[in-house]
C-alpha cells in the first residue's frame, strides 16, 4: 500500500499562492489610471492577442498572466453583462457587481482545483466625474481591492508602481497620462537596471472616455498612438472608435434554401 503524505491545508495554500505569483510574475505588465477625461489602460504587449477589452457600455477589462485563462474570464463576464442589461437596464451593470463576480470564480477555482488560474484582472468602470471612477483590481486567490485612481499588474508591478504613486495626477489630460505610463512601464525591464523606451508596436492602449455617450470605449492605435507617444495632441475625433460590433441581422434573410428545390423527375 503505498503512502500518502500530508500537506496542511496552510502550506497546500502558500504553495498555490507561489506558483500562480511566479506565472503572473513572468508576463509584461499593464497599469491602469484614472485622467481629466476618463481612464485610461495601456499594457505592453507586441501580440495581436489583447489584453485590454470593453465589457459593456463605461466598463473595460485588463489582464495579465496566461490568455487563455483571463480570456474565458473576460467572455463570461461579457455574457454576464448582457445577460443583466437585457433582464433589467443598461443601468444596472457595473463594474462592482462584475468584480463580484470574478471574485467568488476566481476565489473557487484556488480553493477547489488543484492549478489556480495565473492571472490578475482589472475591471475599471469610467464615472460622469473622477471621484467616481472605479477601479477593481481582482487577484488569482479571489481577492478584491478598490484601487485609489492607478494600479499595476505583472511584471515588476510594484517598481512600476512606485513611479505611478509618485508622479500620478488624477487632473492631467490624455498627453500627460500616457507619457507617464509608457515610462512607468519602461521603467523595469531594460540591461543593467536602465529604463526601456517603450514604441508603439510594443504597446497596447485604450480609454473610457468619460465625455463619450454611451459606449465609453475606445482603442487608440495607429497613426493617434504615434502621435500621442511623440508628445503631440491628437484631436478627439481622430483618437479611435470603439471595438466592431456584430453585424446586424439582414433584413432580407432568405428562408428557402436553394438545396430545397424539387428536384424529384429530372435527368441527371
Amino acid at each position: 500500500m503505498a503512502m500518502q503524505f500530508y500537506a496542511s491545508p496552510e502550506q497546500v495554500q502558500r504553495d498555490r499562492s507561489e506558483y500562480a505569483r511566479k506565472g503572473i510574475a513572468r508576463g509584461r505588465s499593464a497599469v491602469v489610471l484614472t485622467y481629466e477625461g476618463g481612464i485610461l489602460l495601456v499594457a505592453e504587449n507586441i501580440t495581436t492577442l489583447r489584453k485590454i477589452s470593453e465589457i459593456y457600455d463605461k466598463i473595460a477589462f485588463a489582464a495579465v498572466g496566461r490568455y487563455n485563462e483571463f480570456e474565458a474570464l473576460r467572455r463570461g463576464g461579457v455574457r454576464m453583462a448582457d445577460m443583466v442589461g437585457l433582464s433589467y437596464d443598461r443601468r444596472d451593470v457595473t463594474a462592482r457587481a462584475l468584480a463580484n463576480t470574478y471574485t467568488q470564480t476566481l476565489g473557487a477555482i484556488f480553493s477547489e482545483t488543484q492549478k489556480p488560474y495565473e492571472v490578475e484582472i482589472c475591471v475599471a468602470q469610467v464615472g460622469a466625474t473622477p471621484e467616481a471612477d472605479e477601479l477593481y483590481r481582482i487577484t488569482y486567490d479571489g481577492s478584491v481591492m478598490d484601487e485609489p485612481g492607478f494600479m499595476a499588474m505583472g511584471g515588476q508591478a510594484e517598481a512600476i508602481a512606485n513611479v505611478l504613486r509618485e508622479r500620478h495626477d488624477a487632473s492631467a489630460e490624455l498627453l500627460a497620462a500616457l507619457t507617464l505610463a509608457r515610462e512607468a512601464l519602461g521603467s523595469v525591464g531594460g540591461e543593467n537596471g536602465q529604463a526601456r523606451t517603450l514604441e508603439a508596436k510594443q504597446l497596447e492602449v485604450a480609454v473610457l472616455d468619460r465625455r463619450r455617450p454611451g459606449r465609453a470605449f475606445r482603442r487608440i492605435t495607429g497613426a493617434a498612438l504615434t502621435t500621442l507617444l511623440g508628445h503631440e495632441s491628437v484631436p478627439e475625433a481622430d483618437l479611435g472608435d470603439v471595438d466592431a460590433a456584430p453585424p446586424a441581422p439582414a433584413e432580407a434573410k432568405p428562408t428557402i434554401s436553394a438545396a430545397s428545390e424539387d428536384t424529384e423527375g429530372t435527368d441527371k
